[in-house]
């Protein structure tokens, strides 16, 4: 691994003030490592502006010093030194110890497990230290962890003997070992190969020069072959999902912008719903990101073409029952987010208060001391809600909670953003006075936390989930056609849920190719959180604890 550079920061006194000393007698060795940064920086610069796709925001994180969104960091670039954080109690309890910082065996979850018996003992035996007592069997046995290295695709060559007859011609052959049959790939290289390319983004051809280095033919062709295959077998698991997904309790929505070649070559399509309006032609393809949760449980969801996140929303909805209660949805404060609501079904709207704090850390260092004042009445907000979840407060007693606490805090604030309009103290087209615009326009949904049972704070759970789209998106750039990008699509969607569901998204895949005739009569017991049951009770389980 390549060391990292070392950070050199230089302000513009510092500069004048060592042009001055470099006039007068040689440079040091720190003023020539600050000229030698200063250097590598403008040649990265010049190179930077000479691509023709290079953005404002690549120039400015080249430029500006790398910074993190926490509120003490943000404040300390601005100038403005945190308070030092007030000593605990005598009697409260202090952090935890560190460890040392590796895994125990009860982390591989995954792994074999091989259970070896004393070689010269058993239980009952006498003992052959003392000769008197007699040995028993401990509660806990001693532990070994052996890690080894394989390919992720592996093979095997059964060579079957074969015998002909010298006489009449007839060829006998060996049997093959049970479990081989005359299919190449089996359920598990399958699963494999989509997961490592839709949930560790290893594209196909990566994977092909990885297998073939370990001698191992796996042509990337051959790879979409398998992916298509079994993407048509587990597409009810995806479809029930969506079914489920639709009975959400709360929603989390956004998207990303996406490639498909096949549709960026073909001519632009103009929405369903815009075409009376007499509106542009969409050019834009995006991958949507919808999580819905309910009852603990989380479902993600991909949708990649032309449509927004809001119209992708609405064909989920479509699928909800009549008479649940209206869901809460939680998204940023874009407009395609929203859907076109069927008669009869309305949504708790609330915005994403991360982002609405993001503008203010975007504007602190032009307004240092104002910005104090919100990133910190939001960090005690997000404070307090931490504190509902270590708590594990039900839904109605996180309400109350965040009604007692974080209600004045917000009250607090609404009324100073009220008082910089009112007593004129920020102008409102400066980089403030638009951000406290955009909260006070959205102040209902900001804080419908604050009303509601179970509302979240921001939508980082679906940004989180987006990732995945995102990974594919650096290593892979582009899907080839709508039916790939549907492919990924199931697959991300099925492999995230397993994820959130703290369940084994290689087993899961596997699985399911094995049950596929169980699977296509009966989705609803084949999810990531109950498949294992349904294993157990048809007693096929290989893992039955």
């Amino acid at each position: 691994m390549k060391p990292g550079r070392e950070v050199i920061e230089v302000n513009l006194e510092e500069w004048q003030a060592l042009l001055e000393r470099a006039r007068q007698e040689p440079l040091d060795a720190e003023g020539y490592q600050k000229l030698q940064a200063a250097l590598r920086a403008f040649r990265a610069l010049t190179e930077m502006i000479g691509e023709k796709n290079t953005t404002i925001s690549q120039l400015r994180a080249l430029l500006a010093k790398p910074s993190t969104e926490k509120t003490s960091k943000v404040l300390e670039q601005a100038g403005i030194k945190a308070p030092p954080k007030s000593s605990p109690p005598p009697n409260a309890p202090g952090p935890p110890k560190p460890g040392h910082g590796r895994n125990g065996a009860q982390a591989y979850g995954g792994a074999r497990r091989v259970k070896i018996v004393h070689g010269s003992l058993k239980p009952g035996d006498h003992c052959p230290e003392c000769l008197k007592g007699k040995v028993y069997v401990q509660k806990e046995p001693a532990l070994r962890i052996r890690v080894v290295g394989q390919a992720p695709i592996a093979a095997t060559v059964y060579e079957l003997e074969r015998l002909r007859c010298n006489l009449c011609g007839d060829v006998f052959e060996a049997e093959a070992p049970e479990g081989v049959g005359e299919k190449k790939y089996d359920e598990t290289a399958a699963a494999m190969i989509g997961l490592l390319k839709y949930g560790s983004g290893v594209p196909f051809y990566r994977l092909e020069g990885l297998e073939a280095s370990l001698g191992i033919p796996l042509p990337a062709s051959t790879q979409w072959e398998i992916a298509e295959e079994i993407a048509a077998v587990i597409r009810p698991a995806c479809d029930e999902l969506i079914r489920q997904a639709a009975q959400g309790e709360v929603f989390y929505n956004d998207d990303t912008s996406m490639k498909i070649l096949a549709l960026a070559r073909a001519s632009p399509q103009r929405p369903e719903e815009d075409e009376e309006s007499g509106s542009k032609e969409r050019t834009g393809l995006f991958t949507s990101g919808i999580v819905s949760t309910r009852e603990g449980r989380r479902i993600a969801l991909f949708f990649t073409g032309r449509k927004h996140a809001g119209e992708n929303f609405a064909r989920v909805l479509a699928e909800r029952a009549k008479g649940l209660a209206p869901p809460i949805q939680m998204c940023d404060a874009l407009s395609r987010n929203l859907p076109k609501l069927p008669e009869k079904l309305e949504i708790l709207l609330g915005n994403c208060n991360a982002h609405a704090r993001r503008r203010f850390v975007q504007v602190t260092p032009n307004f240092p001391q104002e910005c104090q004042f919100v990133l910190e009445s939001l960090r005690d907000v997000y404070r307090y809600d931490a504190e509902a979840e270590e708590r594990g407060l039900t839904p109605e007693e996180r309400l109350r909670f965040h009604q007692e606490h974080s209600q004045p805090v917000m009250d607090a604030l609404q009324a100073w953003f009220l008082a910089q309009f009112a007593e004129k103290k920020v102008e409102p087209n400066s980089g403030l006075g638009e951000a406290i615009r955009y909260c006070l326009k959205r102040w209902d949904r900001l804080t419908l936390f604050l009303r509601e049972p179970g509302a979240p704070l921001d939508s980082n759970l679906v940004e989180r989930a987006l990732k995945k789209c995102i990974l594919h998106r650096k290593n892979s750039l582009f899907y080839k056609t709508e039916n790939g990008a549907e492919v990924g699509d199931l697959f991300m969607s099925l492999i995230h849920t397993c994820e959130l569901n703290d369940a084994n998204p290689f087993d899961y895949l596997t699985e399911l190719q094995k049950h596929a005739t169980e699977l296509a009569q009966n989705a609803a017991a084949w999810m990531p959180w109950n498949y294992r049951e349904t294993l157990q009770q048809a007693g096929t389980s290989p893992h039955p604890s």
